[in-house]
């Protein structure tokens, strides 16, 4: 049987789908990557914030329109389905199974007893994981869930408390990605910097990064959503020191206001962020540095928003999102008291994100005339670019880098690239001996 999936949300999301590619393959199905052809769909979705949750319905009820006359089995997993499954249950009856994270160790069980009527048991596995995101990049997850409790957010309540992945399967995962011929690593987990607090009592990223970049084959490694309160001395020296990770912290700070980061039920102060800014800025030059950002969080005053656009005109990240607060039930946030209106909220939003292009804008001129190893992943519609990044570019969520066609290279291929222009978001280049 043809088999289709979707997968919605984050990269940890996708993670588990490429883990469910592979149990689907091992037993010879057939893998379509249009689900218009397929006889078997799997919708794995996410239901982080509200836009995503209306996300997810869509795509269901899409699928399940279509499966009236095509697809015989309609399959949906992920945090949706943690969240909400006796009323997807309820109001989707189109949907022939719907399995909670919390029964992922039972997934083919229920799957195989659909399909097949039998009752044989599998599970996710690292090893038969299918890449789905190109030759040369891969994800590597090393932990399941957070501690952290933030008020606004629910995925404590959806994925469970934070767990890392044992040391030694995440470098045999490594290894394994590196014997395929993957050459990019994306280390993630919901907060990377905590891993290895839970299994082995202290933190451990910076041994694993360090242990990570003595695979033979790998070249960028690069560590996503690192929390501001847990980045020491042993994490920045390893990102500083070693060549193959890329000098690029993605910090989710969420606001500079003291305030309203203690209602956040975050761990630092404006002070502790400016200071680790600071710090990482004079102990690696040319470092970028990522953050996202909640506007409109509840009781949030013009006067604490305003002191927000000012720290983000004068600390001038090289990549920000801004992101409206999203009331996601049973989170306590949700039932604070002075909730922002939306319009108030969409108006901040879009204040924050014009201040930001204006400063990413500023950011790349200074880009002009540099030289950068650059990893070309694509080509232009119109054939005259190919589509590179560096190491100042996060896959699918940063800008990317314009380089002048040359029929002397290939997709897949590490050149250097000098940048000669720039626009808001991306940047343009010629490749050079």
């Amino acid at each position: 049987m043809k088999i289709g999936f979707i997968s919605l949300g984050c990269s940890k999301n996708l993670v588990v789908t490429e883990e469910l590619i592979g149990l689907f393959k091992k037993r010879n199905y057939v893998i379509v990557s249009d689900p218009l052809e397929a006889e078997i769909l799997v919708i794995n979705t996410c239901g982080f914030i509200e836009s995503a949750k209306d996300e997810g319905i869509k795509t269901i009820l899409e699928m399940a329109d279509y499966k009236e006359k095509n697809c015989k089995y309609l399959i949906v997993i992920g945090c949706l389905v943690e969240r909400y499954k006796e009323e997807l249950e309820q109001e989707i009856p189109e949907v022939d199974l719907f399995v909670r994270i919390k029964d992922y160790n039972n997934l083919w069980y229920e799957i195989d007893k659909l399909i097949q009527n039998k009752e044989e048991r599998d599970f996710l596995n690292y090893k038969d994981r299918v890449i789905t995101t190109g030759d040369v990049m891969a994800y590597l997850k090393i932990a399941e869930g957070c501690s952290n409790f933030c008020t606004y957010c629910a995925i404590p309540y959806i994925q469970g408390k934070y767990i890392s992945r044992k040391y030694e399967d995440i470098l045999d995962e490594a290894k394994l990605l590196a014997s395929k011929g993957i050459k990019e690593l994306v280390v993630i987990a919901q907060d990377t910097t905590k891993y290895g607090i839970d299994l082995y009592g202290k933190k451990r990223l910076a041994e694993l990064l360090d242990d990570l970049s003595k695979i033979d084959g790998i070249k960028w490694i690069r560590f996503l959503y690192s929390y501001p309160e847990s980045i020491d001395d042993e994490l920045i020296n390893v990102v500083k020191n070693n060549p193959k990770i890329c000098k690029y912290f993605d910090l989710p700070i969420q606001h500079i206001n003291d305030r309203i980061l203690k209602r956040m039920n975050r761990k630092t102060t404006g002070n502790d962020i400016r200071n680790l800014i600071k710090k990482l800025r004079t102990e690696i030059p040319n470092v970028i540095l990522r953050t996202t950002l909640i506007v409109g969080f509840p009781g949030e005053t013009d006067e604490e928003f305003n002191e927000l656009c000012l720290f983000v005109k004068d600390v001038k990240f090289d990549r920000l999102g801004a992101f409206a607060y999203s009331a996601e039930d049973g989170t306590p946030a949700a039932k604070f008291k002075e909730q922002v209106p939306e319009k108030i909220k969409e108006e901040r939003q879009n204040i924050i994100m014009e201040i930001q292009q204006e400063v990413s804008k500023d950011n790349l001129l200074g880009k002009i005339g540099n030289v950068y190893d650059c990893l070309i992943e694509n080509i232009t519609e119109d054939g005259k670019y190919f589509i590179g990044r560096s190491y100042m570019d996060v896959p699918s969520e940063d800008g990317v880098i314009y380089i002048k066609y040359n029929p002397m290279y290939m997709i897949n291929e590490f050149v250097k690239v000098k940048i000669i222009d720039s626009s808001f978001y991306d940047l343009y280049g010629e490749v050079v001996e």
